[in-house]
């Protein structure tokens, strides 16, 4: 008859790690569908919610830096994807999702997103006549933030060669569409002005297009 070794007996502390580390190698990255409940944003910038459907719920915490790429601004009762992992809070034992990306779920969520965006620009007061700059009668330099292989540059160049022969271009290449897209684009009206500023470039107008393409870009 042999005699069995007792098992190890662990602290609650050294428990509670080997659990989170289960939970994060299991699911490392999932995607999970709810709806948002008891939304907090505390002055950290870090946000904290709970994510819920009929029969259950769980944390989440959507960390600053990660939430600030969210393009809609979240409610309480809003249907939502997120994408994270799951992990647990060893202090107390508590479970919860960490969350990496969340968009607004089902019909009409891009349509929300943007008319949100939109609402909120015009609150800034981006859309006021007021604030727009007029243009130059004399516009003899134009620099044009696009892609450099996309179908809008060639008819930007198509039209201004035509109609202003002696018209300047600069082409600032930029990728339109992709989770990139936006930064690029900000970085070439940055680029754009210092140089202006600098009195290197004497850009009378900056355009900036892109052709066309589907809703999700």
């Amino acid at each position: 008859m042999t005699t069995q070794e007792p098992p190890q007996t662990l602290s609650v502390s050294q428990l509670n790690g080997l659990a989170k580390q289960l939970l994060e190698d299991c699911f490392a990255q999932v995607n999970v569908t709810g709806e948002l409940s008891t939304l907090s944003r505390p002055s950290s910038g870090h946000w904290y919610f709970t994510l819920k459907d009929d029969r259950a719920q769980i944390r989440c915490a959507f960390f600053k830096g990660r939430n600030a790429r969210v393009n809609f601004s979240p409610e309480p009762g809003q249907q939502v994807n997120v994408r994270g992992k799951v992990s647990l809070y060893e202090g107390r034992g508590d479970y919860q999702l960490i969350v990496d990306s969340m968009q607004p779920a089902g019909a009409g969520a891009l349509a929300l997103a943007f008319e949100q965006l939109k609402q909120e620009l015009m609150a800034a007061g981006w859309f006021d006549a007021a604030n727009k700059k007029p243009l130059p009668d004399t516009i003899r330099h134009i620099a044009v933030v696009t892609s450099p292989t996309g179908a809008a540059i060639h008819d930007i160049l198509s039209v201004l060669q035509r109609r202003w022969p002696s018209m300047q271009i600069s082409v600032l290449p930029v990728l339109v569409q992709g989770e990139h897209a936006a930064q690029q684009i900000a970085n070439a009206l940055l680029q754009a002005n210092i140089w202006y500023s600098q009195g290197r470039k004497d850009f009378d107008v900056i355009l900036v297009s892109r052709g066309g393409g589907s809703l999700e870009d």
